[in-house]
């Protein structure tokens, strides 16, 4: 109730009881996204009229958008000149929404005027102050440009966000409210026809955000999904405990004998931050706002790591190799938690039906909640994710909490924000024309054109299409503190290694960017299969290692099916990610990584390779060692002989053979069988000769 009586209350005390009784006028200023352009009825679906639906008959809302204008008083279609502020002003507004700014992007404007814009921006709050001193005024940050915009590469991306600070500025200078209009829509490019102009849905979500400021009504006491019982809370590491509530309302909260209280801001948000703690648990965790209670139990605090990637991280541990004898004896006091998102719809091949579609384009496709190891929850969890996790609770005897987000055949862009997307000149186009893209692999997009046979939107959502999957699960994870991320995805990316190179290492800059975290961030090197491209694919993963700080990669080549992309051992590679973590961030002295060749000489008829991370070369299972070739100046290659010889591995070459370098496990599908003392397998790699 508090929430509702907000803008009633406020009123009041700012006009007068005696004045309340007429209807409180609110003037909705801007350009064409207040105006309603490209809406098939405007007067009735433009934000302001939908609006005035959501306040009630105590209020007059007008519209006084008009299409084109902009800000500055120099521009090509100054807002002060139009009818428009001429109507506003003999309207004397009690309230006032300001939305300009959109058009100054044009390279008219900005790149002359931009010094103006501030100063203009106060004189146009000024001379709406002249009619009603009392006047309250609501600034709005902008709605969102996409990227197909004709102008967005060519200026409007960057002056769009240099408006946007400019906009701060002024609320800050006023001390007036902001109303974020580009958080609210960011993630919707589907509402965004011409990538300027929302629908009809885009303006009742303006119009919600606009409403919810205008009363606090946020819609009432919420915890973050995130928090059920039987979650883990990263140790030694502040603990931030966070929600939704209406704005003023105060949100307690009790967690190991201590209790913290705060005010939800005008935005609605809410968070209290725990001070580090050490690992334990169990613990509960009591919420309260109001007369409304939430109590969580079977807390821990330990380690939480994400896991996340395509079908062979969703790979369930029932399908394994090794299910029936994890399952059958499964220790249900390991203090491992599992918390699985389970996607809306699976992308296999099969055509979404409309109610799937819409749901998609909501970013409603994720959902899952946490809970403790019994066979049926174990046995649907990711089996690389889950057998991490118990090395990892086997060796440090801490809880370990497992976040499984992943969906089969998902690209790698599909995890990456729409902000580094747009600011990167080489990805940038494939926002908005990811379906017919060859930057997107073959299969991917046909089998989103399966899935998506169906809709009628021809911007349609799709797990596949960039920043989708970041929209829809990632970014409702970063204010959750973790402990690293395991990785495991490349399928569908192996088509273009040299745009893989460039991709991967900005996915994870920007996931530790929204994490403020330089979190370990390990990786499963893809595995062997009749795929052509897969070895140079899996020799640019391995070096990637020495690109990305604080990352390492496990090996799987030697586990591979020549005609499955899907290999049931998942329990060794699992445990060969649990092994760069315990050896990294744990800090044990124990050897984590194969045999890494990092010189190869040739003396007349023999090369010698000398590895790192191998005290005792061997070759699995006692044969002989398999899967060594060299290239010739021609760039023909040529199968050797191999063997290990004083901990190096010696190759005999034909005399009159000009080798350039050496490659190891480079067939598709691979038998290279070289491992250390400790069984774990070099990468595939080529290696030139000194």
């Amino acid at each position: 109730m508090k929430a509702f009586l907000r803008l009633s209350i406020g009123l009041i005390l700012l006009f007068g009881a005696n004045t309340y009784a007429q209807k409180i006028k609110i003037a909705c200023i801007g350009n064409s996204v207040t105006a309603g352009y490209l809406l098939p009825e405007p007067r009735k679906e433009a934000y302001p009229a939908q609006l005035q639906q959501l306040l009630g008959e105590q209020y007059l809302v007008g519209n006084f958008g008009h299409s084109g204008a902009t800000l500055l008083k120099k521009g090509h279609n100054p807002y002060y000149k139009t009818k428009e502020f001429s109507e506003v002003l003999n309207f004397r507004p009690d309230i006032a929404i300001i939305h300009l700014g959109l058009n100054d992007t044009d390279p008219r404007n900005w790149p002359n005027y931009k010094g103006d814009f501030q100063s203009d921006y106060q004189w146009l709050i000024d001379s709406l102050k002249q009619g009603n001193p009392k006047l309250k005024i609501y600034i709005c940050k902008l709605s969102p440009v996409f990227s197909g915009h004709p102008r967005f590469k060519s200026g409007t991306r960057d002056w769009y966000w240099q408006i946007q600070g400019k906009i701060v500025q002024v609320a800050k200078a006023n001390g007036f409210e902001l109303i974020d209009l580009n958080t609210a829509l960011n993630n919707r490019p589907d509402l965004f026809a011409d990538y300027l102009h929302p629908d009809t849905t885009g303006a009742a979500i303006i119009a919600k955000t606009v409403y919810a400021h205008l009363t606090g009504n946020f819609g009432g006491f919420k915890l973050h999904p995130l928090f059920t019982d039987h979650m883990v809370l990263q140790r030694d590491k502040q603990i931030p405990v966070y929600g939704r509530a209406n704005a003023g309302d105060q949100v307690e909260v009790e967690f190991n004998h201590l209790t913290l209280r705060t005010t939800a801001n005008v935005n609605g948000k809410w968070k209290v931050f725990f001070k580090p703690m050490k690992f334990g648990g169990p613990y509960t965790l009591k919420v309260k706002a109001g007369k409304q209670r939430i109590l969580l139990n079977d807390v821990m605090i330990g380690d939480v790591w994400l896991c996340s990637g395509q079908s062979n991280m969703a790979f369930p541990l029932k399908s394994s190799a090794t299910a029936e004898a994890t399952l059958s004896h499964l220790n249900k006091n390991l203090p491992i938690r599992l918390l699985k998102f389970n996607p809306l719809a699976e992308t296999d091949n099969i055509t979404w039906d409309i109610k799937t579609l819409d749901a998609v384009n909501a970013l409603n496709y994720f959902s899952g909640s946490w809970a403790k190891p019994e066979e049926n929850t174990v046995g649907d969890f990711s089996a690389v994710a889950y057998y991490f996790g118990e090395k990892l609770a086997l060796s440090e005897q801490v809880p370990v909490g497992l976040i499984q987000m992943a969906v089969g055949g998902s690209t790698l862009e599909s995890w990456m924000d729409r902000t580094t997307l747009e600011h990167d000149d080489l990805l940038i186009d494939l926002l908005a024309n990811w379906r017919k893209s060859d930057f997107i692999q073959d299969w991917a997009r046909d089998r989103a054109a399966v899935n998506l046979k169906n809709a009628i939107n021809p911007k349609q959502r799709h797990p596949y299409e960039p920043a989708y999957n970041n929209e829809a699960g990632i970014s409702t994870l970063t204010e959750f503190p973790i402990k690293g991320v395991i990785w495991y995805q490349g399928e569908s990316n192996a088509q273009n290694v040299e745009l893989f190179n460039h991709e991967f290492p900005l996915l994870v800059k920007s996931w530790r960017k929204k994490w403020n975290d330089n979190f370990p961030f390990y990786y499963v090197q893809l595995s062997s299969i009749d795929r052509p491209s897969w070895p140079c694919f899996r020799d640019a993963q391995r070096k990637l290692q020495a690109i990305i700080p604080n990352s390492g990669m496990a090996v799987s080549s030697d586990l591979g099916d020549s005609l499955n992309v899907h290999p049931a051992h998942k329990k060794e590679i699992g445990e060969r990610l649990a092994l760069l973590a315990i050896k990294n961030n744990y800090h044990r002295q124990i050897q984590a990584s194969g045999p890494v060749a990092v010189a190869a000489r040739r003396i007349e008829h023999t090369i010698i390779i000398h590895f790192a991370h191998a005290k005792k070369l061997m070759a699995g299972s006692g044969l002989a060692v398999k899967g060594f070739e060299v290239e010739d100046e021609k760039g023909n290659h040529w199968p050797v002989k191999a063997v290990i010889f004083n901990n190096t591995v010696h190759l005999t070459v034909p005399a009159k053979l000009k080798i350039i370098q050496v490659l190891y496990a480079w067939q598709p599908f691979t038998r290279a069988n070289l491992m250390n003392e400790a069984k774990l397998p070099a990468s595939t790699f080529s290696i030139s000769i000194n």
